[in-house]
């Protein structure tokens, strides 16, 4: 298998699972700005999670340009990844149905921990697969970093929803943004190889 067939298959995926999160968003009856009200809870966690699913498109996208040769531990990651992604709107759509109640904050939580550690298998998995120069070996090392800090977010996440929902939500936004530009040394490893 070629590299452009496993891109263009996940980003496949991917736009479906947006796709599919949207039509969640049920178009109110009337015009006042009342009606909107029932319909936040669901436009906030879809927003959410559109942000986390761009995120993990350009992540990815970044990570597959790294890539030399495909392995079938790439493929499978790669698919390990994407099937734990595929979840988030399901649970996007409890934590919405349910206005962020505790458990399904902490459902989201673990979901996204899940899928964090995912990303990192596949990234392990490309390495394995494919000999890097330093330069590259040190920009996936920053990667790993912001990996491990996700992980720690995600985790007290979990542990602070029994206390705050909210203050879980802030950890999911601090993530967001720590992630919602890729890893600018990768980019330089790539155009200095």
């Amino acid at each position: 298998m070629n590299k452009s067939r496993l891109e263009a298959f996940s980003d496949g995926v991917l736009a479906i699972i947006i796709t599919i999160m949207v039509l969640e968003l049920k178009v109110p009856h009337g015009s006042d700005w009342v009606v909107l009200q029932p319909v936040l809870a669901f436009f906030m966690s879809y927003l959410l999670s559109f942000v986390f699913i761009g995120i993990y498109w350009g992540n990815h996208h970044h990570l597959l340009h790294t890539v030399k040769n495909i392995s079938p531990g790439i493929i499978w990651a790669n698919m390990h990844l994407l099937f734990w992604l595929s979840i988030i709107p399901f649970v996007t759509g409890w934590m919405a149905e349910n206005s962020f109640a505790r458990n399904t904050v902490i459902v989201y939580a673990v979901l996204l921990l899940v899928c964090g550690c995912a990303f990192t298998i596949l990234q392990f998995a490309i390495q394995k697969a494919n000999k890097l120069y330093p330069a590259l070996e040190e920009a996936f090392g920053a990667v790993k970093r912001k990996g491990y800090i996700s992980v720690i977010c995600y985790t007290a996440a979990i542990g602070l929803a029994f206390v705050n929902t909210f203050v879980s939500g802030f950890l999911f936004v601090a993530v967001a943004i720590m992630w919602i530009v890729p890893d600018k040394n990768i980019e330089k490893a790539l155009k200095n190889e």
